[in-house]
């Protein structure tokens, strides 16, 4: 089996037993924000698990009571801070935001079943980490959105590739354009989540199901997966290059600063457009 105990060190738990690996983002504190060193972790433990015949399925969750809050908007009001007043927006496409085009790579050439578990707030990357997986558990208390926008940014970096395809394009533009929290009531019923269960339940649901996955025809179940997969493909071809630009134009622009410092500052944002 593949050591996966190094990823620790990145803030992700991985434990397999019984060839499913349960995978979780570890820093509760900050209801899993992302770090770019996180994600790198993620992407590397996707292109492990891949190969590993110890390995049949993977399930992701986080620890505490937040799934994924995204990517960590304190270190991003610090970013602000540091370029400074009236500072132009970074054009160097780099960072958290465009390491997500390699990150959705791997989810689309994942070839074994990959569960979200999700088991609190998963929002803005966050909520494409699960969105993006096979099949999404929902404890009945967690909630998830696409929350780019109030950040003063595109969400370009997951969401319009794949909301639309999960509960249509008019809703999607809905919940992108003014990134709403939607609950796990309203995400069962609009497509957002397979299952619903409650929170004590949810691992033991998500591992019940990846059980029942694992002891299927493995090469009947993968390569079924990965023809629909070409679906995402063609869609990601068409906008993921185009997002992730629109979304580095609003990078580092007043809106994005300001929503940093109102995060920070727990206050209402004030944007001007700019």
């Amino acid at each position: 089996m593949a050591d996966y105990t190094k990823f620790a060190n990145m803030d992700i738990l991985v434990d397999v037993k019984d060839t499913i690996a349960t995978v979780t983002l570890n820093r509760p504190d900050r209801l899993n924000a992302l770090l770019p060193g996180m994600a790198d972790g993620w992407r590397e433990i996707l292109r492990t698990a891949n190969e590993d015949p110890d390995v049949g399925a993977v399930i992701i969750t986080g620890a505490g009571r937040g799934f994924c809050s995204g990517a960590d908007l304190g270190g991003m009001s610090q970013r602000s801070e540091s370029q400074g007043d009236g500072a132009p927006p970074p054009r160097n496409f780099g960072g958290l935001q465009y390491e997500a085009k390699y990150l959705i790579q791997d989810y689309l050439n994942f070839q074994k079943p990959l569960i979200a578990a999700v088991n609190g707030a998963a929002a803005g990357l966050g909520a494409t980490l699960a969105l993006m997986c096979d099949v999404v558990f929902m404890a009945d208390v967690a909630r998830i959105g696409d929350t780019h926008v109030r950040a003063g940014l595109v969400a370009g970096d997951g969401g319009a590739l794949i909301w639309p395809h999960l509960v249509g394009v008019n809703r999607a533009k809905e919940l992108l354009m003014t990134g709403r929290m939607v609950g796990a009531e309203e995400a069962d019923k609009i497509g957002l989540a397979n299952r619903v269960v409650p929170l004590d339940g949810l691992l033991d649901a998500a591992t019940k199901f990846a059980k029942e996955l694992v002891d299927g025809p493995p090469m009947a179940i993968r390569w079924t997966k990965l023809t629909v997969n070409r679906i995402l493909w063609q869609t990601y071809h068409s906008v993921m290059e185009f997002g992730l630009a629109m979304e580095d134009m609003t990078m580092g622009s007043e809106d994005n600063k300001e929503a940093a410092k109102a995060f920070v500052e727990q206050r209402k944002p004030n944007f001007t457009g700019r």
